[in-house]
Parts: structure tokens; sequence; C-alpha cells
């Protein structure tokens, strides 16, 4: 099943994003080889900065997604003020329809 990892950033922290961005990627792309990762990306606020993530994982349970999102880099450096798991339902432009 897949699930949307909404997160959003904390105010004043993209030194942080920008700091463990690429130990975020690696992290991503470890998710990507397990085929887990369905899509990944920054929200952008008004002057086009990052100010949070949405990421789309593969998972049995919302407890397994969240865990997850709990082992992301990001997270683990305090980045997140909030992370919300949807389940989601993927209809139009799934990359395998």
């Amino acid at each position: 099943m897949l699930f949307a990892l909404l997160c959003k950033d904390k105010p004043g922290h993209l030194n942080i994003r920008l700091e463990m961005r690429p130990t975020h990627l690696d992290y991503l792309n470890k998710l990507n080889a397990e085929g887990k990762l369905a899509m990944a990306g920054p929200f952008l606020d008004d002057e086009g900065k990052a100010c949070g993530s949405l990421v789309m994982v593969t998972a049995e349970t919302a407890e397994e997604a969240k865990a997850l999102g709990d082992a992301d880099p990001y997270a683990k450096a305090g980045l997140f003020e909030s992370v919300e798991v949807k389940p989601f339902n993927w209809v139009f432009n799934k990359p395998e329809a």
C-alpha cells in the first residue's frame, strides 16, 4: 500500500535541510533500491525555498510507513515540525498504469 508522508519543516531550519541533504538523498536512494520509494520531493515556499517534503512510500501498514519516515536523516536531525502519514491511492499518471 502507498502512504504519503507530509513533512513540514520547522521555521528557520533551512540550514539543517541543506546540511543533511546528501545523507537524506542517500537514504532515499536506499529506499528506492529496496522498492519502498514511489516518489519524493520538497514543498517550496513563496521564495522557492524548500519548506517541507512529500515522500511516497510503499509499506504494509501506517506504522511501517511512519518508521520509514522516522528513519529519514531529516527527521533524525529534528528538521520537521510535523509529519502526517496518509494512505494514498495513486489513480492518475501512475507509472505502472
